[in-house]
């Protein structure tokens, strides 16, 4: 052979993210951020809990999402961790004293580990066995709590006023923005709903762009190649199963302070912390970051304007799920993604190929 070869371009691959001007959607999201938090100085009382509602039925369907449209576990049973968390709260604040915002996280934490062993039954159903086991789950914890007498048995119970105007920052809201005590709970349990739909949406992000979020997406796809490529599908599963009732029971713990009245009915529903999740993420369109975004907007106004109408609302809810089953299998979400191609929180890989001039000039170089 004469002289040395010339050497052969190679072909390179990485993975992206998919999404448009991250950093202009980043400084949005600041501002509305910021926008948010500075709203009880100039909003009405009505506004506050109607936006509380809105940020902690948002952060209940990421909780779900990440749970079913990623990880394939259909939970109908996500209320046995809403209500936990709230009888957890009235349990730290009236039999342990604790500070009732400390006992928030306290109530996710403790909720975690009750998480442990509930998985250990039910993670050996599959399918809608599965589904039909966390549900009798949940059903088993409202039956526990509704024996238990120090927290009101069957009836439930009220939070006493020695703990209602107890919540840290009360009197400092009060003098800032002259208002009455309930007025100055509303405002602080908005901070906490606020702080709690972020940490969130922060968390599901982090999650979905870290390895075990290549994982999650793996198993979304499917399962058995996943497996065959070396997902620890059991493990992936399991962590996930116990963040969200982590993240489930402190959301359980603030809806339950803001509303200062728990009963075994109210704190474990299927309808009010499940069947209306399930209607939001499947609307908005479930696998995706934005989607319960979307679905808990349309779930917040349909609530707000047509929730007087009684059955009919609830026929247009169901009339309204089945449309978007039918005509659009991927939510919402997934019409403006097909035309726009728009990701506001980019989490899915592609694979990027670089153009042939691009590697030519690498090889030569």
């Amino acid at each position: 052979m004469m002289g040395e070869a010339a050497a052969k371009p190679t072909q390179t691959f990485r993975t992206g993210t998919a999404g448009r001007a991250p950093g202009v959607i980043a400084a949005i999201a600041c501002v509305m951020l910021l926008a948010l938090a500075l709203l009880p100085v100039v909003a009405g009382r009505n506004l506050i809990q109607d936006l509380i509602f809105l940020f902690y039925m948002l952060a209940l369907a990421q909780c779900w999402n990440l749970l079913a449209g990623y990880a394939g576990l259909i939970s109908v049973g996500q209320q046995a961790f809403v209500g936990l968390g709230g009888y957890l709260l009235f349990a730290f604040t009236l039999l342990g004293s604790i500070d009732p915002l400390l006992a928030i996280p306290l109530a996710g934490f403790v909720s975690a580990l009750f998480a442990l062993p509930t998985a250990l039954i039910v993670f050996r159903l599959r399918g809608a066995y599965f589904a039909i086991g966390t549900w009798v789950v949940a059903e088993v914890y409202r039956l526990v709590f509704a024996q238990f007498k120090p927290l009101g048995g069957g009836t439930g119970m009220s939070l006493t006023p020695s703990v209602t105007s107890s919540v840290p920052g009360i009197e400092w809201v009060k003098a800032l923005l002259d208002v009455r005590t309930p007025a100055a709970r509303d405002i602080i349990s908005y901070w906490a709903a606020l702080a709690l739909m972020v940490g969130t949406l922060a968390f599901v992000y982090l999650v979905l762009r870290s390895r075990r979020g290549l994982a999650l997406g793996a198993i979304r796809d499917h399962e058995g190649a996943a497996g065959g490529l070396g997902v620890d599908i059991y493990r992936v599963k399991l962590a996930v199963y116990v963040a969200t009732a982590a993240m489930t029971g402190m959301i359980g713990a603030l809806i339950y302070l803001q509303k200062a009245r728990i009963s075994p009915d109210a704190a474990f529903s299927v309808t009010d912390w499940t069947a209306y999740v399930v209607f939001i993420v499947v609307i908005g369109g479930i696998g995706t970051m934005e989607g319960p975004v979307v679905g808990a907007v349309i779930f917040y106004l349909l609530q707000r304007y047509l929730a007087d109408f009684g059955a009919s609302y609830l026929i247009l809810l169901g009339a309204l799920g089945i449309g978007v089953m039918l005509f659009a299998p991927k939510g919402l979400w997934g019409l403006i993604t097909e035309r726009y191609d728009l990701a506001l929180f980019p989490t899915r890989r592609r694979l990027v190929i670089p153009p042939r001039a691009e590697i030519v000039s690498k090889t030569q170089g």
